[in-house]
């Protein structure tokens, strides 16, 4: 029904740079949130970054500064340019989207099955 596929991530130096991506294709009448986390300590998921279809965006703590989130509202796809990456940024990252169903217009979630992040030397 909706297909959310991640891209983008690789091995980066510390310091270093890296974008990656959140497409989500299938029937969709609107996108209104699309959103990055990654795993902590406990079974549990730490918000990175997150966009709304008013352009409204949130950042988790231990990124705020350093990574940006953006939309292409054409293609349906979400970009996350790290910067400053530290080897604690080291993780699977993981998409999920909240959209308006094309047809009956209720709203539901859907996730995608990671990128893997990881900075080192």
């Amino acid at each position: 029904q909706v297909q959310v596929v991640e891209s983008g991530g690789g091995l980066v130096q510390p310091g270093g740079s890296l974008t990656i991506a959140c497409e989500a294709s299938g029937s969709i009448r609107v996108i209104k949130t699309m959103t990055w986390y990654r795993p902590v300590p406990g079974n549990q998921r730490e918000l990175v970054a997150g966009i709304t279809d008013d352009g409204i965006t949130i950042y988790g703590d231990s990124v705020k500064g350093r990574f940006t989130i953006s939309r292409d509202y054409a293609k349906n796809t979400m970009y996350l340019q790290m910067n400053s990456l530290k080897p604690e940024d080291t993780a699977v990252y993981n998409c999920n989207v909240e959209v308006l169903l094309q047809d009956t217009g209720r709203r539901r979630g859907y996730w995608g099955q990671g990128t893997q992040v990881t900075v080192s030397s």
